[in-house]
């Protein structure tokens, strides 16, 4: 294991790289990450992995701008961006269709690339995304921008510190902080120290891409999706989801009590019972 992980492999997807570990043998499923600082799959997903693995092909990707994944500086709409590059990297591995099992940031990307490209979406999870900022449950102006906000505190000031991380995951992403694993702490802040990352978050030319909203594409995604979310997400209250599901043609909640942001990490056994059951429903 290395300072931010396990090593994994790479593959080449069009115009970029993608960094994933692969665990398991079964049907496909990706995991993609939040977009936290020093997120990466594997900091989101490890706690989680090794129960889906027992049946499943598990693809741990790091998205495009985390871990070790190419560090591309975005031009145009975003998601779509993310989202053809995710149909590329399924090219690249040879898999025409997969469940893509996702959270935060993460979900988003795959909400886009199930609308974008439906053929090559089985069934999606999504936890903790924010797609839409219209509508009377969308987030508040200063709820959209919390998730920024605490990166620019993150790496403003003197700069990232391992205390600094561990406040971030405490009030945004665990529902409990006393049960923040260390080796998790440890892990986001060495990723977070990443040159490319931090030249990332420091940069004022939007390298992230042009912000979009999916209000209009929610409707034609034909995948089912189930979102997952915890009772006391720091970001957005549990009605947010059910407006998103409510415009889906598939779309279904369940809501995690005792959970936070990442509830796949502080409840993995119970995420992955729900998590598995739903995915082998289909």
């Amino acid at each position: 294991m290395g300072a931010v992980g396990p090593e994994g492999r790479f593959v080449q997807a069009g115009d970029v790289r993608f960094h994933l570990l692969e665990r398991g043998t079964g049907a496909a499923t990706v995991f993609l990450h939040g977009g936290g600082p020093g997120c990466t799959a594997w900091t989101d997903f490890g706690p989680v992995v090794p129960l889906f693995a027992a049946d499943r092909r598990c693809l741990l990707v790091d998205l495009l701008q985390y871990g070790r994944s190419s560090k591309t500086r975005i031009t145009g709409p975003m998601w779509d961006f993310h989202a053809d590059r995710t149909a590329l990297l399924l090219d690249a591995l040879g898999l025409d269709r997969a469940d893509l099992v996702c959270n935060s940031w993460g979900g988003t990307i795959a909400l886009a690339t199930a609308a974008r490209h439906p053929d090559r979406v089985r069934r999606l999870v999504v936890t903790g995304s924010m797609p839409v900022f219209h509508g009377a449950t969308a987030p508040l102006p200063e709820g959209g921008r919390r998730g920024r906000n605490a990166r620019d505190a993150y790496y403003g000031g003197t700069g990232p510190t391992r205390e600094k991380m561990r406040d971030l995951m405490a009030r945004l992403e665990w529902f409990d902080p006393a049960a923040i694993p260390d080796e998790t702490v440890d892990l986001r802040f060495a990723q977070s120290l990443d040159p490319e990352e931090m030249a990332l978050a420091a940069a004022s030319d939007s390298p992230r891409g042009e912000w979009q909203d999916l209000s209009d594409v929610l409707p034609a995604i034909t995948a089912p999706t189930l979102f997952c979310w915890g009772m006391h997400d720091a970001f957005l209250t549990p009605d947010y989801p059910l407006m998103l599901a409510s415009r889906m043609p598939h779309g279904h909640l369940y809501v995690m009590d005792r959970a936070g942001h990442h509830l796949q990490e502080e409840r993995p056994r119970e995420y992955h019972a729900v998590v598995s059951a739903w995915l082998d429903a289909g």
